[in-house]
């Protein structure tokens, strides 16, 4: 356990002068925060977050070291099933997209707030059905399914996103035979663009997700002729980290269209799945619409769009992911070299980089930073953040303005709950990192920190080469 000392709630005030950062303390959507929900000061002003100072959680747990907010995981849950609950007055269901961050501790929490979860491989459907998921609310998504994928998810229940004429091909040869028909969602591209990276655009029709609209009647004619197959629904998504309203609700009219052909094929279509995609504040000047804003329109345009059409309401569902997880993550990194290039650049190096935030290198992105034990204090250095891989690409946060930070100090790195660990990786043969979940003062490891040895686990050494010289 580690306990901090009686803190202050961080707030504007606290802020004034420098203003190193914000918190916006908005509990119904905290998508829309800089940090996590609990982020406060102790008598010293050094952050704490869950009640946790963070300057002890590095010490007790090392760096790097994820650190997850377990009240603002909560709060976004709430936020998303009372938000659908307030603007949509038929059934829904949020189902939380676990490639954002996947593990058994997250999948516990998800599950006791009554979300679903969806997953792209077999390690994330285990972890979601050793996590304790209930089968009937995991979808299994993925653009090439496995055998040992589709089998799995066939096995234990759970729906199938028919991606593609792969996934059929695959399916008539699990499928037929069984006691009960597999539950499918049809996934199509509807053909809208969002202004987001390229690399997580997902709803244009040059997309490797989906059927193309114009392949959608035949794979559903196809279908209503499979007596192991149950057309429980349709999805789609354009992308993920968008701040714009209006793809959302042109998507409604073009999902709504596809649900009446898919009625009128004979298929009960009972589920409509528009994907998830809301942004989140990593920086000040990013001003996402909140869940409320967002559940507002996807509701009331899918209702729209049914009731022009005269189709009776599917159950509503989203995925969340990036909105659901990110705020609630902090990353803590121990500081090491310092490197000035008079009148250029100075680097302050971490004890950790794109093998733990390759975020970064991959996207551009950005995030907001501070010093653990002087988060208010005076920002008079600016200073660009490098990891300590062999890579000139392995810059953390550019132009970052800090209180003077000497070797052995703790930055702290917010909105890194989401696509951090889950696509970390080893590079340089670094080990991974360690999560701790926080709240109410305690803090609990969720996440082992990976060991260099843990690294040799898999290799094999051909006996011809194990004399060497």
């Amino acid at each position: 356990m580690v306990t901090a000392p009686q803190s202050t709630a961080l707030n504007a005030d606290l802020l004034a002068g420098p203003r190193a950062f914000e918190v916006n303390r908005d509990s119904a959507s905290p998508n829309r925060n800089l940090t996590p929900l609990t982020t406060s000061l102790d008598a010293q002003e050094r952050l704490v977050v869950g009640g946790c100072l963070l300057n002890d959680l590095a010490t007790t747990y090392g760096t790097p070291l994820y650190v997850l907010d377990e009240d603002t995981l909560r709060a976004t849950c709430r936020a998303y099933r009372q938000a659908m609950l307030d603007h949509y007055p038929g059934p829904s269901l949020a189902i939380y997209a676990s490639k954002a961050n996947s593990s058994l501790a997250l999948t516990a929490l998800v599950a006791s707030e009554g979300l679903g979860l969806d997953a792209v491989s077999a390690g994330e459907l285990l972890t979601a059905l050793q996590g304790g998921m209930p089968p009937e609310r995991i979808v299994l998504h993925g653009n090439n399914k496995s055998e040992q994928e589709l089998a799995l998810a066939i096995e234990n229940g759970v729906t199938v996103v028919l991606d593609n004429w792969h996934d059929l091909t695959l399916l008539r040869r699990l499928a037929p035979g069984r006691p009960d028909p597999v539950r499918l969602l049809v996934r199509f591209t509807p053909g809208i663009e969002c202004h987001t990276h390229e690399y997580i655009r997902t709803g244009h029709l040059d997309s490797k997700f989906g059927f193309d609209p114009d392949q959608l009647e035949a794979v559903l004619r196809d279908l209503a002729s499979c007596p192991w197959a149950l057309v429980d629904g349709l999805h789609a998504h354009i992308g993920s980290q968008i701040f714009e309203l209006q793809p959302h609700h042109d998507l409604a009219g073009v999902m709504a269209d596809a649900l009446a052909l898919a009625r009128s094929l004979g298929h009960p279509c009972a589920d409509l799945n528009v994907g998830g995609g809301l942004g989140i504040r990593y920086i000040a000047s990013d001003d996402p619409p909140s869940i409320q804003l967002w559940v507002q329109t996807v509701a009331e345009a899918v209702v729209s769009a049914c009731r022009e059409r005269g189709l009776a309401l599917p159950r509503l569902l989203c995925e969340p992911g990036r909105s659901l997880v990110a705020t609630a993550g902090v990353t803590l990194y121990r500081i090491g070299s310092r490197k000035e290039i008079p009148g250029l650049r100075t680097y302050l190096s971490v004890d950790g980089g794109m093998s733990d935030n390759p975020r970064p290198i991959t996207y551009q992105s950005r995030y907001t930073a501070v010093l653990a034990d002087r988060p208010v204090a005076e920002a008079s250095t600016v200073v660009t953040v490098a990891g300590k891989h062999c890579e000139s690409g392995d810059v953390l946060l550019h132009d970052l303005a800090l209180p003077p930070a000497t070797s052995g100090g703790v930055l702290a790195v917010f909105a890194t709950g989401a696509y951090n660990a889950s696509m970390g990786s080893n590079y340089n043969r670094i080990p991974r990192p360690a999560a701790v979940l926080v709240q109410g003062g305690q803090a609990e490891l969720v996440q082992r920190r990976e060991q260099p040895e843990d690294l040799l686990r898999y290799d094999v050494l051909p006996a011809r080469l194990q004399s060497v010289p």
